[in-house]
């Protein structure tokens, strides 16, 4: 964390100039210095340069601030994109992509793509990044989902202690959603899913999901600042919940339910919405809790 002296100036200094006000940002800062957070950013954000270099900034400011992030990068824009120049087509069951053997060789190809574009911008911005795939430090290990969606897993084991080394080395871990299972086969895995996994295997105060909306809507369309994980379990019960927008939640409410504090569903189209989620108290998305 920042010396208290002079705080404001030195945040100044670095501090995005269509941020959040660094007014609020002492109070949060206290809140956050000694905890882990870890972020999911979805391929909308990896594919927009714009988007993308406000997501690298917010990350290179975080670890200027002293505190500790996490990466997950989705890819689903990136993979349908290289899917419909191969002309092959997707099928989805209740928002995840059934994965055949083919599939996963194009998932894994997008996949190390993108964590290389990740590590390679925050090392441009002197923040240190570790990657980490199947092939690179894989941390997670996976059982198949089910045979329905052929190479999709949800993961069973997540190897937090090389994760824990690479934070105590000051790098910024970025993972890749994929795992291995104990035959060493490649496994998609929902990026959503292995952020919910990370961050309660690191016991992360926070879990911030970047998707493509401001949030959770209500059954009128209007945007739900904070909500309980009961009420949003009836959302999904009554189909106001639906699609792509079930996993996130599903992986809201098992991390709030298993000692994550906070989680929240956040517009990734708003510049700087990791720092306006963070330092301001008007937050940006759905902050759902126990």
């Amino acid at each position: 964390m920042l010396p208290a002296e002079n705080l404001d100036n030195k945040i100044k200094e670095f501090w995005p100039k269509n941020g959040p006000s660094t007014e609020e940002v002492e109070k949060y800062l206290k809140k956050y210095s000694k905890e882990k957070i870890v972020i999911k950013c979805g391929g909308r954000v990896l594919l927009d340069s714009a988007l993308f270099n406000n997501f690298i900034e917010d990350i290179a400011t975080l670890k200027k601030l002293g505190l500790t992030p996490l990466l997950v990068h989705g890819g689903g824009l990136g993979i349908k994109k290289k899917l419909d120049e191969l002309n092959i087509k997707s099928k989805f069951i209740m928002g995840l992509r059934v994965t055949d053997e083919k599939m996963i060789k194009i998932v894994e190809e997008v996949m190390a793509e993108f964590n290389k574009e990740i590590v390679s911008a925050l090392e441009k911005k002197s923040c240190k990044a570790k990657s980490i795939t199947i092939n690179d430090n894989n941390v997670i290990y996976v059982q198949q989902k089910n045979k329905e969606l052929g190479y999709v897993g949800n993961p069973t084991r997540i190897d937090d202690k090389l994760i824990k080394n690479f934070i105590d080395k000051d790098f910024v871990p970025i993972v890749a959603p994929m795992g291995l299972d104990e035959k060493m086969q490649a496994y998609n895995i929902n990026a959503d899913t292995v952020a919910g996994a990370l961050a309660v295997s690191l016991k992360s105060r926070r879990l911030l999901l970047m998707t493509d909306v401001e949030g959770v809507y209500n059954e009128n369309n209007k945007l739900i600042s904070e909500i309980k994980s009961t009420e949003a379990e009836k959302l999904i019960y009554n189909q106001t919940i639906h699609g792509g927008m079930i996993p996130k939640i599903r992986t809201c409410i098992n991390a709030v339910n298993n000692s994550v504090r906070g989680v929240v569903i956040i517009d990734g189209r708003r510049p700087h919405s990791i720092l306006f989620e963070l330092f301001s108290d008007q937050g940006a998305g759905t902050l759902i809790r126990k």
